[in-house]
């Protein structure tokens, strides 16, 4: 049974950097690639960021530069640093497989806000 648990969000303000963090369990990050989502009100949900088996990362254009997507097998953590934050990066944050799986975890919210 696959669970995704976020963590790590918060009330920065712009230009602040932050760190979420996803425990995984029943994902395997050999085979499947991962990623992180936001969703912010009002809007769809949005893929920010993949990471790859071979641990290639991709970015949406609006974080490039700024996100960075990693993981760590021996700890099935699946890590978002994000750095410079804009106000338009406010949202819940999801970790999730990419394409991601029918259910989700809980989120963890980032507020940017000055």
């Amino acid at each position: 049974q696959v669970q995704l648990v976020e963590s790590g969000g918060g009330l920065v303000q712009p230009g602040d950097s932050l760190t979420l963090s996803c425990a995984v369990s029943g994902i395997i990050f050999s085979t499947d690639a991962m990623g992180w989502y936001r969703q912010a009100p009002g809007k769809q949900r949005e893929l920010v960021a993949t990471i790859i088996s071979n641990g290639n990362t991709y970015y949406t254009t609006s974080v490039k530069g700024r996100f960075t997507i990693s993981r760590d097998t021996a700890k099935n953590t699946v890590d978002l640093q994000m750095n410079s934050l804009k106000r338009e990066d406010t949202a819940a944050y999801y970790c999730n497989k990419n394409p991601p799986l029918s259910s989700w975890g809980q989120g963890t919210q980032v507020t940017v806000s000055s």
